[in-house]
């Protein structure tokens, strides 16, 4: 077999931990796979750096500053392949650009366009472990790039759709998808399986196990994922598309949103839309919106968004308040957002009946709601988001082997 694992900078912080990761691959290795393993920087290093680049230059971004982050998994690299020869065992680190790993050019959150196998092939058939920089690329001209948040779990699916691996496997600081945190709720139980829209839905909505973006791609390519802990040797989650769908898969927590809320929108055509193009061309991504109308011909909306845009869209909306027509508006910057995830979530009588009430009987109040057909979310108080979470968790997974 021809195994792909992803290793994140937790897995890889120190001496010891680096060991014990070489310890996994030389155990993959021994049992007659193919492996090549892609690694993040370790630890905080990828902050670190951001933080030396700040000393100099206030708003550092662009070719300079991906050409100092990449630095950091060439650091990882190079030291998880002098381990393993320290154990006798061949390997070999490789950069991006090394392994052909094209990208556009825009810095700090490029996209993959194409992987050159050659090299990769190349050294997998001299025997060799295969170590690769995760989170970076290389664009046509010849510059580095990094490709952002959730870069190296990208950066592993992708490779692993270019060689057709037999099994993506993307190692962690916990023991695979659970139901819940298990860190906030731990009665929070392992999954054996979830599928891919799940996973997609679990990942966008807070879960910080896996990317949603690397989930995404996993998806398009047939890449089946599996994920396991660094530290506990034992069975993960795999992701990949079941025979049978469950009905829930998990509740999820994204603390980090704002909530605003805009009275006396004019009710006409395009009224709406000059107040979103207005926070498109301030790169404001824009959740969750719930619009209500009034008889005197105006109406409501509230949306949530992330709370590093909120002070953004407060200037924005102070500045244009008055030629939107707009009568008030009020922010909220302390909620979160509390979702039930589930394939068949819709197609079970109840679903919300039970949540609602769950959260109404732990005295928490819900601001806005939104569906789909395999979620349901509520937005409440950020201080109560724990406790939403486990009050869920408790009406739907408590009784669950």
């Amino acid at each position: 077999m021809l195994i792909v694992q992803k290793f994140g900078g937790s897995s890889v912080a120190d001496a010891a931990r680096i060991k014990r990761v070489a310890g996994i691959l030389a155990e993959t290795r021994r049992a007659g796979h193919r492996v090549v393993a892609v690694l993040s920087a370790q630890g905080d290093t990828t902050d670190e750096l951001i933080e030396k680049a700040r000393e100099l230059c206030p708003e550092p971004g662009g070719r300079e500053l991906d050409a100092l982050l990449c630095v950091g998994e060439q650091i990882s690299v190079a030291l998880m392949a002098l381990t393993l020869e320290s154990m006798g065992l061949a390997a070999v680190s490789l950069t991006g650009w090394q392994i052909g790993l094209s990208t556009d050019d825009r810095h700090g959150a490029a996209r993959i366009r194409c992987i050159d196998t050659a090299r990769l092939n190349r050294e997998l058939e001299a025997g060799k472990i295969v170590l690769v920089c995760g989170f970076q690329g290389i664009d046509d001209a010849g510059d580095l790039t990094t490709l952002g948040r959730g870069g190296s779990d990208t950066s592993a699916v992708a490779i692993a759709a270019a060689l057709h691996a037999d099994r993506c496997q993307i190692y962690t600081d916990v023991e695979g998808v659970y139901t819940a945190d298990p860190r906030r709720v731990p009665e929070a139980r392992k999954l054996e399986a979830v599928g891919y829209d799940e996973m997609m839905e679990l990942a966008s909505l807070g879960s910080q196990v896996l990317h949603n973006r690397s989930v995404e791609l996993a998806r398009r390519c047939g890449v089946e994922l599996e994920v396991c802990s660094s530290f506990v040797r034992a069975p993960g989650t795999l992701v990949t598309e079941p025979m049978e769908r469950t009905a829930l898969s998990g509740v999820a927590k994204d603390a980090d949103i704002a909530r605003v809320t805009v009275r006396g929108v004019p009710d006409r055509p395009g009224a709406v839309l000059e107040l979103f193009q207005l926070l498109s061309r301030a790169d404001v991504n824009v959740d969750l919106i719930l619009q209500s109308g009034s008889p005197d011909g105006t109406g409501d909306l509230s949306f949530t968004l992330r709370s590093a845009d909120a002070a953004k869209v407060q200037a924005i909306l102070e500045e244009h308040r008055a030629a939107l027509g707009l009568r008030s508006f009020a922010l909220d910057p302390d909620a979160a957002k509390v979702s039930l995830v589930g394939a068949g979530l819709m197609d079970a009588p109840g679903m919300a009946v039970q949540m609602f009430r769950a959260l109404a009987e732990a005295g928490i109040n819900i601001r806005m709601i939104a569906s789909s057909e395999i979620k349901l979310s509520v937005v409440v108080p950020r201080a109560e988001a724990d406790k939403a979470v486990r009050a869920v968790h408790q009406r739907f997974f408590a009784n669950e082997s």
